[in-house]
Formats: structure tokens, sequence, C-alpha cells
């Protein structure tokens, strides 16, 4: 009788088997399919500067920060009392967030108000969660 893992190891094997391309099996390419693509792929300066992004939305506290800018423009205290986090807190979060042009702010008399910086962080923040929704 096998183990679990011992079973969990063969079915891997069986679907690597099934799902993964293999381009022994068609060693002609077909350079009139592929040639368009070369062009339309992501280039790599481009794609670290994605990934960038997409990692300092990596961090559970920044979207918490994101998912209530984009119901509305909040100062740094109100922004920690509705996180539970300190205002020292919020504060590094909010400026990393600035520095990848996520937010932005205004100064109105002593206090500093954030936002979301334009309709894209908006609506990639709403595209996710819509997405997640989806699951």
């Amino acid at each position: 009788m096998q183990s679990e893992s011992d079973q969990s190891q063969v079915a891997v094997q069986q679907w690597e088997q099934i799902e993964t391309p293999n381009c022994d099996l068609h060693p002609i390419i077909d350079i009139e399919q592929i040639n368009p693509l070369k062009h339309q792929g992501l280039h790599l300066e481009k794609a670290q500067r994605m990934a960038e992004f997409f990692s300092l939305l990596g961090d559970a506290n920044r979207l918490r920060l994101l998912s209530i800018l984009a119901k509305q423009e909040l100062c740094v205290c109100d922004l920690a009392q509705i996180l539970e986090m300190s205002e020292s807190a919020v504060s590094h979060q909010l400026r990393v967030l600035r520095t990848m042009r996520l937010v932005s702010y205004q100064k109105q008399g002593r206090k500093v108000y954030y936002r979301l910086q334009d309709h894209h962080v908006l609506e990639l923040y709403q595209a996710v969660a819509e997405h997640l929704d989806e699951e």
C-alpha cells in the first residue's frame, strides 16, 4: 500500500505528463504565429517596474489604507484610528504609497489629507477586490 505522499507524487507525475507542453513533440515552429507576439510582450524594464509596483501592494496594511482611501480622503490621524495603527506606522505606509504615486496629499491648515492618486489606482483596487469576491 502506497503512503499518501507517494500517491500525491504519482498524481503529480501523471499530471505533468499530460499537462506539460513538450516542444520535442512539435519541433516545427510557426514563425508567422510567434513573430507578431515578440513585440507584444512586456519589455524587461517595464516588467521589473510592474513587479516592484505589485510587490508594494503585497502588504496587508497598505491594502487596508487603499481600501479606506478608495472611499474617502482622510488625514493620518483618522486613518490611524480607523485601522487601529499608530500614526507613525500609517505615515510610513503612506510615504511608501506616495513614492509609487498611488496616493497624493493636500494640506488644509495644519492637517494633511491623503487620497488615491487617480482613477487608475481606484480601478485597480476595485478590480482585484471584485476578482477575489468571485472565488
